[in-house]
């Protein structure tokens, strides 16, 4: 019997770009289905995370996995023998999984860092900034974070780079200046299909981050 996958997403969020791109990797067919990100939220969304009604959440064969780090673990683990993401050794597994949870961390400073102003704005990149140099330094001079394989942790950040742009528009903000090793992985996870597929083009995020920043601000 055929296996049942679908992704509750939007087509702007990078935590459900981690989601497709880990779904590519694995060679995974599933059913894309787009949701509205402020609205118009849809029943099986509501159903299916009736905790924080917000995308992705993966349905696999009608149970439902919420959380993109957690829908990335599951997939890894549920399509096991093609591409790992996750290393098997149980110290390098650790390490993976706090660098992950350290971009969650950071998530939320550079949406700061694009939707703010003022002195505000000038503390959230600087945070930002400090955040990207760390995983920088974590990256060093390897091809990936987990080495010559393109793994966990690279799923888990690269949707953040499709922001860069619209960061440098919004905040002045350059990272290719300030994190040149970082910008150059980011060029080569780009060259992967499973990447290429699942990232919108920078430009159109950057439209999409302006009107969201024009109606979140207060009037």
């Amino acid at each position: 019997m055929a296996e049942e996958v679908i992704l509750l997403d939007f087509w702007a969020s990078p935590f459900g770009m981690r989601a497709r791109i880990a779904l590519r990797e694995k060679c995974v067919d599933f059913d894309l289905r787009e949701e509205e990100l402020l609205s118009n939220k849809s029943p099986l969304l509501l159903e299916t995370n009736p905790v924080h009604e917000k995308i992705p959440v993966l349905i696999h064969n009608g149970k439902a996995v919420c959380e993109s780090l957690v829908i990335v673990q599951y997939i890894d683990e549920t399509w096991a023998r093609e591409s790992p993401l996750l290393p098997s050794d149980p110290y390098e597994r650790a390490r993976a999984k706090f660098w992950a949870d350290y971009v969650d961390k950071i998530f939320p400073v550079g949406r700061t860092a694009w939707l703010s102003t003022g002195d505000t704005q000038e503390a959230a990149k600087k945070e930002y900034i400090e955040g990207l140099k760390s995983l920088e330094g974590e990256l060093g001079d390897k091809a990936y974070f987990g080495g010559e394989r393109f793994g966990y942790v690279d799923v888990s950040l690269i949707p953040l780079s499709n922001s860069f742009y619209a960061l440098e528009k919004l905040a002045n903000c350059s990272v290719a200046e300030e994190c040149p090793k970082l910008v150059k992985w980011a060029e080569r996870c780009m060259q992967r299909e499973s990447v290429a597929k699942s990232l919108p083009d920078q430009h159109k995020v950057y439209e999409f981050l302006l009107v969201l920043k024009k109606k979140l601000q207060p009037h």
